[in-house]
């Protein structure tokens, strides 16, 4: 099975996935990809490497994405020591990768300064070329307040950056910005909040990427890792609930490759939880209904991401419908059990049945006899499948052993 893609259309969707917070969205790394395209084409870097450049921007604060006290550090203007750990955790969560491996490097340093002041030692032109033009452009970012009108923050902005000039930027780059940066249509763009699609479909030049199964398990792993850092209680939730998702539907005969899909929908099923505050998911008493309306947003946010991806329809159905069920009174589509396919269906099963073979901050782990209790009860109520529950339980110790629980 194979995925031609356009690489921005992934991109920005893993970008929109950093993007989340319990306020709605950001614009941060959309916008620092923005800027940092404009330098590249100022200072005549080709296609390929601008290519590059941009895929780095989108993804420069992964990192970060866990943890919601880190991207709070990440926006200050003045940082301080404290700032470069998530890029040491954003080159080690890509350094490996087939697909995403180019972009370790440049993200590794995108926080080193210009006088080899920081941790990593490398000064000047040691520092790779993206790496500093995305430290520009994320600083830039940093400075704009989007409740101001953005002409009046012009010269402010250019200010800050010229006062660090050969402290934290690169001067060639800062006096690039300075030539094109006198347009006004530079910055308006930067506000206009419906120019990015704009900026997305011109980077759409670049073409498709051909991606295997393979190379989509592997990226999808990266975000599960991610995603299970969000809370201390989910280091292999998502890793647990795809390697379930996986063996019911080979229970079910779906192909090797269908069951590779169902995987990934496994992987990729709370990627909207990055929208949920740690201290929500970690929090150890019963949820208000406020925190539990903002833990219902994460399913409905991955749906919107993943359905941004080429030929990813059928996966973002799968993964993002896990809280849907039979009576309908799911969320947050409320889809129909006639409406509700099988694949969804089975990674609600698989989603429940790692969550109460987890340890929670609100319970420990359930013992079988208890799991099995509370699952058919729930399809008493018509809330999961009982086929797929039945399957489950069929191959119990199997699906036991297989995500390693223990009591």
């Amino acid at each position: 099975m194979l995925y031609n893609i356009h690489p921005i259309n992934l991109f920005r969707a893993l970008s929109l996935a950093l993007e989340l917070s319990n306020g709605g969205l950001s614009r941060h790394h959309w916008r620092t990809a923005m800027i940092s395209n404009r330098i590249g084409e100022a200072i005549g870097m080709d296609e390929w490497q601008r290519q590059i450049l941009v895929y780095a921007a989108l993804l420069h604060d992964l990192g970060a994405a866990a943890r919601w006290e880190e991207k709070a550090k990440l926006h200050r203007f003045e940082v301080g020591k404290d700032i470069y750990e998530h890029a040491e955790v954003g080159y080690n969560l890509l350094k490996n990768s087939s697909k995403l491996g180019m972009l370790a490097e440049p993200i590794r340093h995108h926080h080193d300064f210009w006088d080899g002041s920081s941790p990593s030692g490398l000064e000047g032109e040691q520092i790779p070329l993206i790496s500093r033009i995305i430290n520009l452009a994320d600083r830039i970012e940093i400075l704009i307040r989007d409740k101001e009108y953005i002409l009046g923050q012009r010269a402010g902005i250019l200010n800050a950056i010229r006062n660090l000039s050969g402290i934290y930027f690169d001067p060639d780059l800062v006096k690039a910005l300075n030539d094109f940066s006198k347009k006004e249509s530079f910055w308006l763009e930067l506000a206009d909040p419906n120019y990015a699609q704009h900026f997305f479909n011109d980077i759409n030049r670049y073409g498709h990427m051909r991606f295997n199964i393979d190379d989509i398990l592997e990226i999808a792993e990266i975000f599960a890792n991610i995603i299970d850092h969000t809370s201390s209680f989910t280091g292999t939730h998502s890793r647990n609930v795809a390697m379930v998702s996986s063996f019911l539907s080979k229970v079910r005969g779906y192909s090797e490759e269908e069951s590779k899909a169902m995987r990934i929908a496994g992987l990729l099923h709370d990627l909207g939880k990055l929208a949920v505050p740690n201290e929500i998911l970690e929090k150890p008493g019963q949820l208000t209904s406020q925190e539990f309306s903002l833990i219902k947003q994460h399913t409905y946010y991955t749906y919107r991401i993943l359905e941004q991806i080429d030929g990813f329809e059928t996966i973002a159905e799968w993964a993002a419908y896990h809280h849907e069920t039979l009576d309908g009174s799911g969320y947050p589509f409320r889809i129909k059990e006639s409406q509700l396919k099988n694949g969804s269906r089975i990674v609600a099963v698989a989603d429940v049945f790692a969550a109460l073979t987890e340890n929670r901050p609100y319970r420990k782990i359930l013992p079988p006899s208890q799991v099995k209790s509370i699952m058919y009860s729930m399809v008493d109520n018509k809330k999961i499948d009982g086929n797929l529950v039945q399957d489950l339980f069929t191959h119990f110790d199997c699906v036991y052993d297989m995500v390693q629980i223990k009591i």
